[in-house]
């Protein structure tokens, strides 16, 4: 039966630039198409969708969305609780919703907590250190040089140039201050993997999540990056990236990337769909960046790339996507694609 399906999401278009914010501040909002795009995937099933819109349209029409499930992709605007406001508020009255809840939301955009929990979780990651300020650079015991600089709770690569990667403490100082300075947050500082650049998608929910195959980053033309990694003037050249999927990698090496992809994906507690981030050494060591249970939908990313791979379409994931939450919610659901090919 078809269901009603509200979209939450955040527009490029309605940021507002405020004195002091940096260049690359709405970097992770949508794109109208996006959003047309993701609505035509719904109604090719059969689906009626109302558009919401932002947070606070949300708070507008809270009591009488009257939609069956609500497609979040809301990434909201400040601080490092921003992404789990709209889950909470659906939480809050009781809106059916696809994908992660506010917890997971809030724990994976800061990428500290979420190194905290991999490693209590025995789920590779690069060493690291939290900076507030620069006395906490002596954090620098515990890590080892050449290190990037991030920003602790921003997405999309906002924060990181060219210049975030470091060989000395001057220019480690340097990067952490702009950081503080210009994104009012501290500074992750992590030591930098020599190698290779790989994301991984994965469906599904607890048990049942699968990963979808490898998809690898390449940076004007190389697939063995080296010292160079993904940032955001990459962004902004969109013709300087390029993702092979699946990756031309061995059997192995695909196999180890989508285990351990499943099992960040588990130990952040996602649901019904997100993406793990991973440099890989030259030893094949995959080391997890970060995962993102709000993964970008757009034409040119990750979730575009997959769907040949596994002999379906990108109308077919997503709408694979809603049965994963309809069946969340014990809601009857008769329109999920079975999907093929995936591990």
């Amino acid at each position: 039966m078809p269901k009603v399906i509200g979209l939450t999401y955040d527009l490029k278009d309605d940021w507002v630039f405020q004195e002091g914010d940096p260049s690359d501040a709405n970097a992770e909002l949508d794109r109208p198409a996006t959003i047309e795009r993701i609505q035509k995937a719904f109604e090719q099933y059969g689906h009626k969708v109302k558009r919401i819109g932002n947070l606070q349209n949300l708070l507008k029409q809270i009591h009488k969305l009257d939609v069956d499930i609500v497609f979040n992709i809301c990434e909201g605007k400040r601080g490092r609780n921003r992404e789990s406001e709209v889950p909470a508020m659906l939480e809050a009255f009781r809106i059916p919703f696809v994908g992660s809840d506010a917890l997971t939301l809030g724990v994976t955009l800061d990428k500290i907590a979420a190194k905290k929990m991999f490693i209590a979780d025995g789920v590779p990651t690069p060493g690291y250190f939290n900076a507030s300020n620069m006395d906490d650079v002596a954090g620098l015991k515990n890590v080892k040089f050449p290190l990037i600089v991030k920003t602790r709770h921003e997405g999309t690569s906002k924060g990181i140039t060219r210049n975030s990667r470091v060989e000395n403490i001057k220019d480690l100082k340097r990067q952490i201050e702009i950081i503080i300075r210009d994104y009012k947050q501290p500074a992750l500082v992590e030591e930098f993997i020599k190698g290779t650049e790989f994301t991984v998608a994965v469906l599904g929910n607890g048990a049942n999540a699968q990963a979808m195959p490898v998809a690898q980053i390449c940076v004007d033309g190389k697939a063995n990056l080296g010292d160079e990694f993904y940032s955001t003037e990459r962004i902004m050249l969109p013709d300087t990236i390029r993702y092979d999927c699946p990756a031309k990698i061995s059997k192995a090496l695909t196999k180890k990337l989508q285990d351990v992809a499943v099992k960040a994906y588990r130990s952040a507690e996602c649901r019904d769909f997100g993406r793990v981030d991973f440099r890989v050494d030259e030893k094949e060591n995959p080391y997890v960046l970060e995962i993102n249970p709000l993964p970008s939908l757009a034409a040119a990313d990750v979730f575009s790339l997959f769907p040949p791979a596994i002999h379906s379409t990108f109308e077919e994931v997503l709408n694979r996507i809603l049965g994963y939450a309809l069946e969340r919610y014990g809601l009857k659901n008769d329109n999920a694609p079975v999907l093929v090919g995936a591990r």
